[in-house]
């Protein structure tokens, strides 16, 4: 993808030199693959580290391939979405050479990123025991399905399926449908960012300790953290949380409701005095009933206040009840789709969308979240064609031309 501009610009010191991001300085050395590790990645690269995605030769990360849709060079949405700002090198791991090149590279890293099945990279001689040996203070962090320990250490992990055992997808969806998914890998994803706090958090140890250590984190563990409050509710009461839709288990009202014309919007009563607020708002006097007086009261008559409720907001447009809600500071919003959400002038306004050329033609990305006064993220670089940085790296490692044409020749880079 030949971007070659970026609308978003990082900030500029006061003598009008490029800040160097948060990270500048560190290396990773990036085994993963597919979602969780390249999510965590991308955000250690656009926090300023230096990181090398190692991909297998002619195939590479396989969401290369996960399209459409994909861009202009044929590179993936899927693949573009978590692999900016890295270099691409393609090394077959399971060679002697291609093994001595991951652990060259090892040994002048900071960070190991890596999300093999548990065990698979031992065989190369590539695991922490080993890599540690020759770089004590290198961080290798493991991303897997169900972590380094445990009966099912060896199980390989998805995202959908850790959804479905975590008990994710027993709490969404419609109370009286099947259980559903969340729209986007959310626990992928959800791991990523858990990886990335180890790694910080073993970067800021590294420090008192001069040591290297290994960050484990798996996605069924993940999974299991993000069940917050309904996981607490269980551990609390002993029952099952139920499915509730769009309804929160512990607040009432703080559901979707349709106003007029099936006009669906967010309704979000966090406490009591706004639901006073809100019973001042339909000239009713429920907030004086002692059903609905306080929030433990209004969730054990849940059904009879939302039927109630329902039957209110049914006679007015939705832009009517956003408007007086949003007036009198009651919590509500619109639901957007994808486009609708992309779009808002708040996300334009906080880089949330950023604008690239890319071979004469616009094409845009998902901004980064993290916003750093000092040293904020940068946009330094397009998702790497396939093997786009063999060469040069191999070149640093002290491989010559004629060595680095004998790897191509041989398939190992």
């Amino acid at each position: 993808m030949m971007i070659t501009s970026v609308t978003a610009k990082p900030k500029q010191t006061d003598d009008d030199t490029e800040q160097q991001g948060a990270l500048h300085g560190i290396k990773v050395l990036d085994l993963s693959r597919v979602l969780a590790g390249p999510s965590c990645t991308q955000v250690l690269a656009d926090l300023g580290a230096e990181v090398i995605k190692i991909e297998r030769p002619r195939i590479g990360d396989e969401t290369r391939h996960w399209a459409p849709p994909a861009f202009s060079d044929d590179t993936s949405a899927y693949y573009a979405t978590i692999n900016r700002n890295k270099k691409s090198l393609t090394v077959d791991i399971t060679t002697p050479a291609g093994q001595k090149i991951i652990k060259q590279l090892a040994a002048d890293s900071d960070i190991v990123v890596e999300n093999f099945k548990v065990g698979n990279l031992k065989k190369y001689g590539l695991d922490y025991g080993s890599l540690k040996r020759e770089n004590p203070c290198l961080i290798y962090a493991s991303l897997t399905g169900f972590g380094l320990t445990g009966p099912d250490a060896e199980r390989p992990g998805y995202d959908y399926i850790i959804q479905g055992l975590s008990g994710l997808m027993s709490i969404t969806g419609p109370s009286d449908s099947e259980p559903h998914k969340v729209g986007v890998a959310v626990v992928d994803l959800f791991a990523g960012l858990q990886l990335t706090i180890g790694i910080q958090a073993a970067l800021i140890a590294r420090q008192h300790t001069g040591r290297g250590q290994q960050v484990d984190v798996a996605l069924l563990d993940s999974a299991l953290a993000m069940l917050a409050n309904v996981g607490m509710n269980h551990l609390a009461s002993g029952e099952v949380p139920p499915r509730l839709g769009n309804q929160h288990p512990n607040i009432v009202p703080y559901q979707v409701f349709a106003a007029e014309g099936e006009e669906h919007f967010i309704l979000a009563c966090g406490n009591d005095q706004q639901f006073t607020k809100l019973c001042q708002v339909l000239a009713v006097d429920w907030h004086q009933d002692d059903r609905f007086m306080t929030n433990p009261a209004r969730v054990k008559h849940r059904k009879l206040l939302c039927d109630r409720l329902v039957d209110q907001f049914a006679q007015h447009s939705r832009s009517y009840w956003l408007d007086i809600l949003n007036q009198t500071g009651i919590p509500s919003g619109a639901i957007h789709n994808v486009a609708e959400a992309l779009a808002m002038p708040q996300a334009q306004a906080r880089e949330m969308v950023i604008d690239f050329m890319a071979q004469g033609s616009p094409v845009k990305a998902l901004g980064n979240p993290i916003k750093l006064s000092e040293s904020p993220v940068s946009y330094r670089s397009p998702p790497p064609t396939l093997s786009e940085h063999t060469d040069s790296t191999l070149a640093t490692l002290g491989y010559d031309s004629d060595m680095i044409a004998k790897l191509k020749a041989d398939g190992i880079v």
